[in-house]
């Protein structure tokens, strides 16, 4: 069975809230201009209470109260100038807590260092300080700030403009800053911040035009580096080698200075991302407020008028997260209190937001305009007042992306809510942490979507609370990652074996393969790039370039689309929504890169439906355990979105179905899967014609589960299972990472395999519905519409796996294997 491409979320539409009725009238009837900006912050704990009592059955299945904690000072390090401390004090910063002074004091003496501590601890600070010091006291020195996106680097640049410091010139330096100041920025900036996106096609490329930049360069930071994860994370892995091997060139050796939240192994995935020795600082030593964590489960909606008392539970479904967080924002907004709701995809912000307004307007009409929607794709001046409007309290609540769950500074949030399990712990602290930033109590509530990982989670709190947050997981060795790079590291200056050994295991494989396809010649002075064209990399993994969305008949740029989810957003007839307006897309031109649209308010909604197949390429190791099989490998994916559904707004009923004339894609990356002999499964009851449903139904929840033990979500991997798949001639379970060459997910559920399908097993089991729903077995991405699944024999097929996996599934000494040669699992 096969399922859709991971990186494509489905269109979702916009659906109607709680009846304005349920909605609270504290605020009487005044005009909404009426009201103050800040109104008095209502305690958590009285705000839950008010929330939770407005369900007949509460939906709050654990509480988690994080205690408050006193911060610990330590005077100014003796080498920080009185004027900057000075600028400090004028912000209300007397004094740096022990990590940042910690972090700075290593910086300063030459120590590449990654401070990893909670949100809100002031990790700025602690970059700042030697950094600014440095400038200060060295007229010629510059600094180089990387933030993975551009709202954090205009916050930032805020705070450093806000210092007022002579001589230090701060500029961003980014996809939106006008032409006409470019030059000026090259020329006399010396605080330049920017994104690993503008260093990689604007920066390197023109060294030329930065080597007075570059040749001062003295320090190098990398903020929120935890979310280089992935192919991304690789990619600015590379870029960075690039960055060192050009000041080296310039003999420069600049510090580094990384800045994470609480992560695991925060020093050895610096060390991985920057190819240098780090040093980790993570004991925080700052003040936090108290927070009050919620896990909150929508309730059950009740069964269609004409299911029958045999049929009801059957056809009993939960109510959408998205519904149940834009009535909560709606809630907390009517309060007074100041709310930034996480929603996991750009459309799902829109109709939080979108419902929300709604819900507020016919409570106490205006009220509404008090809410908005942030995401990419935005144009900058959108972003910027939004942003804008949320710092001086015209916007009471927020429904973001993640596009602010990193540091951008949003003083004075009372809650957050966090639509559906963000992927990692880290997310989620980061997301939680956006509330009690000023030190006051706060809020946080998690709403767990009907999938499995949710529905397991809040029922697991200890998955959560008390646990350690994830690792990173990067490959810089990756080749899909190493050999591009390369080629843009050639295609800057040429390559020398000393750059090899810069760029690490796999450079000289690789290189030997650009020179193979014509794209290096071998010299004796180095590898130089033979093309007039630079190399075309996409750092962010997301397909191509973005695709405008252009509304048709005024020209007017809406938007932007990643190009990797055109086929699934922007296809012809799909609904596109953007600040809670509805558009249809009228035609998509992936050649031209743009999707022109029309605004309209239909009342069904769009969900792009995809077929994948999957060849083995090769195994990099197995584990024979008798009946079943487990592998990694390469394998080669080929996906095209062949229709799309239409579906009523109100019900969720299909209208329709519609086919596209879209191109495949194919993508070769890493898999895992399982293997099980027919014997195993006869031996358990699964009966020959329920092996489909009960694969399917075990992939599913699977590919659920898995982001428990990876730093992924479920729509950075895909998968497929079959009762008898030509390659391992036996029924199996594939699943794999959704980019190019693998993202190191598919590796750490191999040798987490026991515990990963373990956990699996159990949120099948303790769910209480009778034949599969969307919190175990059922799919929100499937592209066979979850049909077959079987949930009583994907228990089944598990308990064979793990009767026979050993508990600790380690991998064994790597080994590759031909397909020809693939272990008999019959």
């Amino acid at each position: 069975m096969q399922d859709v491409n991971p990186a494509a979320p489905a269109t979702a539409g916009t659906g109607t809230g709680r009846p304005p009725a349920e909605l609270p009238h504290r605020l009487g009837t005044r005009h909404p201009d009426e009201l103050p900006h800040r109104l008095r912050t209502r305690h958590p704990d009285e705000l839950l209470h008010r929330l939770r009592t407005r369900h007949p059955a509460d939906p709050v299945t654990h509480v988690e109260r994080v205690p408050a904690r006193a911060g610990q000072q330590t005077p100014w390090p003796h080498w920080a100038p009185e004027e900057l401390r000075a600028a400090f004090a004028r912000r209300g910063v007397t004094a740096p807590w022990r990590h940042q002074a910690e972090a700075a004091e290593l910086a300063y003496a030459g120590q590449h260092v990654v401070v990893a501590t909670g949100t809100a601890s002031g990790k700025s600070l602690a970059y700042q300080l030697p950094a600014l010091a440095t400038l200060l006291a060295d007229p010629r020195a510059t600094v180089l700030y990387l933030a993975p996106t551009k709202a954090l680097a205009a916050d930032q640049l805020r705070a450093v403009a806000g210092l007022d410091l002579d001589g230090v010139r701060p500029a961003c330096y980014d996809g939106d800053t006008p032409r006409a100041e470019r030059e000026w920025i090259r020329r006399h900036a010396r605080f330049v911040l920017t994104n690993p996106d503008m260093l990689h096609h604007g920066i390197l490329p023109g060294h030329a035009h930065w080597s007075g930049f570059l040749r001062r360069l003295t320090y190098v930071v990398v903020d929120e580096c935890h979310t280089y994860r992935g192919v991304f994370g690789s990619h600015v892995a590379h870029v960075l080698r690039r960055l060192r091997r050009r000041c080296a060139q310039f003999g420069r050796t600049p510090v580094f200075l990384l800045a994470s939240a609480t992560s695991g192994e925060p020093a050895v995935t610096a060390g991985r991302l920057t190819g240098l020795p780090v040093t980790a600082v993570t004991e925080d030593a700052s003040p936090r407020g108290g927070v009050t964590f919620a896990l909150w489960e929508p309730p059950l909606l009740p069964p269609p008028a004409d299911a029958d008392a045999r049929t009801a539970d059957l056809t009993q479904v939960r109510r959408s997260a998205l519904r149940e967080t834009a009535d909560l924002l709606a809630d907390t907004v009517a309060a007074g209190v100041r709310t930034l709701a996480f929603v996991r995809s750009r459309r799902g912000a829109e109709v939080v937001a979108a419902n929300a307004r709604r819900a507020l307007d016919e409570a106490v009409p205006g009220l509404g305009e008090r809410v908005a929607a942030y995401r990419g794709g935005y144009l900058r001046e959108e972003r910027r007042e939004l942003e804008r409007a949320v710092l001086h309290g015209d916007l009471l609540g927020l429904a973001s992306t993640n596009a602010l769950e990193l540091g951008v500074d949003l003083v004075g949030l009372d809650a957050v809510l966090i639509c559906g399990w963000p992927g990692t712990r880290a997310s989620l602290w980061q997301q939680a942490g956006r509330a009690g930033r000023s030190g006051d109590e706060a809020l946080a509530v998690l709403v767990a979507r009907d999938d499995p990982l949710d529905t397991y989670l809040v029922h697991h709190p200890e998955a959560l609370f008390g646990r350690p947050v994830e690792a990173t997981v990067l490959d810089p060795a990756n080749p899909y990652v190493l050999t591009p790079q390369l080629a843009c590291a050639a295609a800057e200056s040429p390559l020398t074996p000393a750059d090899l050994e810069l760029f690490g295991d796999g450079a000289k494989e690789a290189v030997d393969h650009l020179v193979q396809a014509g794209d290096l010649r071998q010299r004796p002075t180095g590898w130089y790039w033979r093309h007039r064209e630079r190399p075309e990399v996409d750092l962010r993994g997301e397909g191509g370039s973005p695709v405008c969305v252009v509304e048709a008949s005024t020209g007017r740029l809406l938007g932007t689309v990643d190009g990797g989810s055109a086929h699934f957003l922007v296809h012809p007839g799909a609904v596109y929504l953007h600040q809670g307006i509805s558009y249809v897309v009228e035609a998509l031109d992936l050649d031209d890169g743009c999707a022109l649209v029309h605004a309209e308010e239909p009342d069904w909604s769009t969900h792009a439906r995809d077929v994948t197949s999957l060849s083995v390429v090769s195994v990099r190791s197995y584990l024979d355990a008798g009946p079943v099989g487990l592998f990694l490998g390469e394998v080669d994916v080929t996906s095209q979105v062949v229709s799309y559904q239409r579906r009523r707004i109100a019900t969720g009923e299909v209208i329709d179905t519609r086919p596209l004339d879209l191109p495949a894609r194919e993508l070769r990356t890493v898999a895992v899967w399982f293997t099980l002999s027919p014997q195993s499964l006869a031996a358990a009851s699964v009966e020959p014609a329920d092996v489909p449903g009960a694969l399917h139904a075990a992939e599913h929840a699977a590919i659920g589960l898995l982001p428990l033990m990876a730093t992924c979500d479920r729509w950075d991997i895909g998968g497929l299972s079959t009762a008898l798949h030509p390659d391992t001639e036996a029924p199996t379970v594939f699943v794999y990472d959704g980019h190019p060459g693998g993202a190191g997910f598919a590796e750490r559920a191999y040798r987490t395999a026991a515990a990963w399908l373990g956990a699996t097993r159990d949120a099948i089991v303790e769910c209480g519905c009778e034949s599969g729903c969307p919190s175990c077995v059922q799919s929100p991405k499937c592209g066979n519409g979850n049909n077959p699944l079987s949930k009583p024999d994907a228990v089944r097929v598990l308990d064979v796996v793990l009767t026979h996996l050993p508990a600790e599934a380690a991998a064994p000494p790597r080994q590759t294997v031909h397909q020809s040669r693939l272990p008999d699992r019959a």
